[in-house]
């Protein structure tokens, strides 16, 4: 049994892992988030705001861990608290990362071929630069930049140098029905079953995609299971580009999809793209974690939000029609 702390772990994969560091494996859970939603029964449930570290630190008390998975760094000053705050608490930190820190529209990265898909090293979290003094508690800046602030909160935990280091890099998360809070593939569902264009690059590019239970999976073995430092990248096999996931949805639904090219440049449905930065997972099957495929689980996924749309559209004519019609006769306002 080890004992973990989770950073967030309120909902989708992150709420996942809780659930099954605590029911499948038997470890000692600790969850620290601002108390949104509640925890597993016989999971501890710390309420503080991490970016608070007098709080954050007061809160852990004395308290240590041999494995902390940080599911909501998004900026180096909140690495930067947390590297502080849980030095000398934990021998090894793992953080959610993401596909974006290889978009190279958000920085300047090395060059890779279309078609090839891009390692770890491409993005190296122990050279890159952190900037603290950039507005990341800013909502609207955050949002703008949130591969830059995922990179440098990389480069943070990277040389903190109290605690081993890992982070896992995800692909697009797909699956859950409506617990994928992002819309994404709800937004191919409801699109198609309606007729409505998705608009797609002239020439989009594939990326790659995970199963929100798959990155549960992974988060839980990179947690649990082995003790690899440095960047790994989380996504399953195979690349597919925005029509082909169409494609998958349309015959779940039974319908044609409907397409409008749009320039490069130009704003267009998710999983759209007109540069390359689909992921090479190789290193993380090298270290022991076996992949599924993503058109061996897309179907299911589509099915649960195809699901959820018509739950949801029902939900909605009932309160429509259930709602008492307001009387066209008002009263005249008091003088």
């Amino acid at each position: 049994m080890q004992r973990i702390c989770v950073i967030g772990g309120s909902r989708y994969f992150g709420k996942l892992l809780v659930e099954r560091l605590q029911a499948t494996t038997g470890h000692q859970v600790t969850v620290i988030n601002r108390g949104s939603t509640g925890t597993p029964a016989g999971v501890e449930h710390l309420v503080v705001d991490r970016n608070d570290e007098a709080s954050l630190i007061a809160a852990l008390g004395s308290r240590t861990f041999d494995v902390v998975v940080d599911q909501v760094c998004y900026t180096p000053v909140q690495a930067a608290i947390a590297a502080r705050a849980f030095a000398g608490r934990t021998r090894r930190y793992v953080m959610t990362s993401t596909i974006e820190v290889y978009d190279p529209a958000t920085a300047a990265l090395p060059a890779v071929p279309a078609g090839t898909p891009v390692l770890e090293e491409n993005v190296d979290p122990a050279t890159w630069l952190a900037a603290m003094d950039l507005p990341w508690h800013d909502e609207a800046y955050l949002e703008a930049h949130y591969a830059e602030g995922k990179r440098q909160a990389e480069a943070v935990l990277t040389r903190a140098g109290s605690f081993a280091f890992a982070s896992v890099r995800s692909a697009h998360v797909l699956g859950g029905g409506a617990r994928e809070f992002t819309g994404r593939l709800a937004h191919f569902v409801e699109h198609i079953c309606r007729g409505e264009e998705i608009t797609v690059h002239e020439n989009a590019l594939p990326t790659v995609f995970i199963h929100h239970e798959e990155l549960a999976d992974l988060l839980l073995w990179a947690a649990t299971a082995t003790d690899f430092t440095g960047p790994v990248n989380a996504c399953s096999d195979g690349l597919l580009g925005v029509r082909d996931l169409a494609a998958i949805v349309a015959a779940q639904a039974g319908r044609e999809p409907v397409y409008r090219v749009v320039a490069a440049g130009e704003t267009a449905s998710p999983f759209s793209y007109d540069r390359h930065y689909a992921m090479d997972n190789t290193r993380a099957k090298e270290l022991g974690f076996a992949f599924s495929r993503a058109i061996d689980w897309l179907p299911g996924a589509v099915d649960e939000t195809l699901t959820a749309s018509a739950t949801l559209a029902a939900s909605t004519i009932l309160a429509v029609s259930t709602t008492p019609a307001t009387s066209a006769i008002q009263a005249t306002p008091a003088t």
